[in-house]
Formats: C-alpha cells, structure tokens, sequence
C-alpha cells in the first residue's frame, strides 16, 4: 500500500472467523482501517492480529436482513468516512440435490450466498465509485465453476455469485472499481470437510489464500484480475 492509500476502508463480512478474519488480519497489517460485519458484535472477541496500526470496528450485520446491508454500510460511513473495499465473505452450504433437500434449505442458500451479496453492493457501490480505486472481493467457491458433487444448490449460488462479480466490474469498471470472484477449492477452516475432502494438512491454508486477496485489492486499475481460482487438488478441466 502506497502512503496515498493509507487509511483506506475494508468492509469484510464473515469476518469472526475462517476466511473473512484471514482476510481481515492481513489486511490490518497492510494498513487498512476495519468495519467487520458480524452477527453479535458485543460477542465478537476473536481479534488475533487485529490489534494496533489501523483502526477496527465490529459492526452488526445479519446476511438474511434486507434491512441490515444499508444499515451496516451508513454506519461505516459514519464511523470512517468513505468505503474502499468490501469482500463479501459470509455464506452458508446445504446439501441441497436434484434428489433431495427442500425448498426452504434453496431458499436460504440464495438469500445468504446471492442476495445478501447483491445488496451490500448496491449499497456500497457509490462510494466505491466515490473512491476510485473502489474493490469489491466476492468470495465464490470451486463449485462455481464446476459440478464436482451433487450438491446444485450451492453451485447454483456460488456461480451466480460469479456472475454478480462481472456485472460490478461492468458497471463500476469508468468508477475505477475492480472486482474479483476467488474462487478456492477446499480451504483449511470449519466449514471444510466431507467425504470427498482431503486431509486438513492437504487443504488450502486461509492466510496464504488472504495473501493473494490482499495483492488483488492492491493491484493498479489498469491490472485487473477478474477470476481467482485457488486450489489444492489437481483438476483435469481446469
């Protein structure tokens, strides 16, 4: 981060743990001050690595409340001034099949994963634009690109959260706002797991995968990554 980018705003959604506090954590030390959307906020003491440089604010925010995006992103506001990233990070997976798995489980999994991303940046958007060098980090998943298991619904929500990058990179892009889609395979956190999933020692590490988010956001407008595919098994279509 160059000395005219210090004091930049990261709004990170899902950041208690996993990917989205990786993500915070790096980001921290780069130099950025923190509005980290959480469901408790007097709750959330996981502040490993957070502490001194920049500034850091847990605020709540509840994916499944139309309401809370707008809320959250005038409370940044109020609190920082101006929004310079936002990674959407916060998401859910069901086992939701051709064959199995109800209506009700589909439903959340596009209104945690695809609506609840879609209306933190139509919120955010014009201050991202008011930036110019606005970022918005999606955070898909392998299944996005691909039917590895049976598990449609979430592949049908990350892909559509694939989607939804390009249409902000459409928009934003005379804003100079960049966004990207990282798309990792299996991701050494609590959500990872399964029958077909790997030893944990074999999995993505969440800070190495923060890393590369981190460069990403850094990048100039005029080198724009529009896809991130990270994995930790080889895969012969890819």
């Amino acid at each position: 981060m160059t000395s005219q980018d210090m004091g930049r705003v990261a709004m990170i959604s899902g950041a208690n743990r996993g990917i989205g506090n990786a993500v915070a954590r790096r980001l921290h030390r780069e130099g950025y001050r923190l509005s980290l959307g959480v469901r408790r906020p007097a709750a959330f003491t996981d502040r490993s690595g957070l502490e001194g440089g920049g500034e850091v604010a847990a605020i709540a925010y509840e994916a499944a409340e139309v309401a809370s995006a707008t809320r959250w992103v005038d409370e940044t506001m109020a609190r920082f001034g101006r929004i310079d990233v936002l990674v959407n990070n916060a998401g859910i997976h069901r086992n939701v099949t051709l064959e199995s798995g109800g209506e009700d489980e589909l439903d959340e999994l596009l209104a945690i994963n695809v609506k609840a991303p879609f209306r933190l940046i139509r919120a955010a958007l014009p201050h991202l634009k008011a930036s110019g060098a606005g970022r918005v980090v999606n955070v898909a998943s392998m299944s996005g690109k691909r039917a590895r298991n049976l598990a449609v619904g979430y592949q049908m929500s990350k892909a559509a959260m694939v989607m939804l990058t390009h249409a902000v990179r459409r928009i934003g892009w005379e804003s100079g706002v960049r966004a990207v889609a990282v798309c990792p395979g299996y991701v050494r956190t609590d959500m990872a797991g399964g029958p077909t999933a790997p030893p944990r020692d074999q999995m993505t590490d969440p800070d190495e995968l923060a890393g590369l988010i981190a460069t990403v956001v850094g990048l100039s407008n005029t080198a724009s990554v529009a896809e991130l595919l990270v994995n930790c098994q080889y895969e012969h279509m890819l």
